[in-house]
């Protein structure tokens, strides 16, 4: 005889829509397990989600296209970079964000990209601005940290170099936003910047 009794709550979930297809989805993978989270728990709550789409807009788009069959409690974030000027202009950054925002969906960003994060977990700052990723990756000393590094990297980072990273990229933001020019209100105007760290904040929040 079936149960008539309350069907058992669902833990709210935490979706994650990644415009790389390697190496932020292989990092967060690796912080997950640094978490304790194997790859395939039957109560999984934080989704690495597959994505078809790769710009700030057709990604959050798509976000909000796969949140309308979520339930109300989950959480949606989006992961992408900056790049540079052109190939993703203000505008387009802009209406990524008020898309986002009308929808409730989070932003984490990374100016230029996603490697300024990487290098936090070893130095206190990216150094200076850079006007691209192959610009970071030739003239950082993210190669130094890590030889050989490419895209489909696998990290190997403990839990006190993200700790580093958390913090060091907390003071570079200061730095950053307190030296903006007054009309820079918006993180892709922010070089260098990201705000990855809230984002493990949140899956830290959600493996509770």
């Amino acid at each position: 005889m079936r149960n008539k009794g309350n069907p058992k709550k669902l833990a709210p979930k935490l979706h994650i829509f990644c415009e790389g297809g390697e190496t932020e989805p292989n990092y967060l993978q690796h912080y997950l397990g640094l978490c304790g989270v194997n790859d395939t728990p039957r109560d999984r709550v934080v989704l690495i989600e597959k994505r078809k789409k790769t710009t700030p807009v057709q990604l959050v788009e798509e976000s909000i296209d796969k949140k309308k069959s979520y339930p109300a409690s989950d959480q949606v974030w989006v992961v992408y970079d900056r790049e540079s000027e052109v190939k993703y202009v203000d505008a387009l950054h802009n209406n990524a964000r008020q898309k986002a925002s009308a929808q409730s969906v989070n932003i984490a960003l990374s100016n230029v990209c996603f490697e300024v994060w990487l290098l936090l977990h070893f130095q206190k700052t990216a150094s200076r601005a850079y006007s691209s990723c192959r610009d970071l990756i030739k003239y950082s000393t993210l190669t130094t940290h890590i030889p050989g590094y490419e895209k489909n990297i696998t990290f190997s980072f403990t839990k006190e170099q993200i700790a580093k990273a958390r913090k060091n990229a907390k003071a570079m933001n200061k730095t950053t936003i307190a030296g903006a020019s007054p009309g820079w209100t918006q993180p892709h105007q922010w070089n260098p910047y990201t705000n990855v760290y809230e984002l493990l904040d949140k899956i830290d929040k959600f493996l509770l």
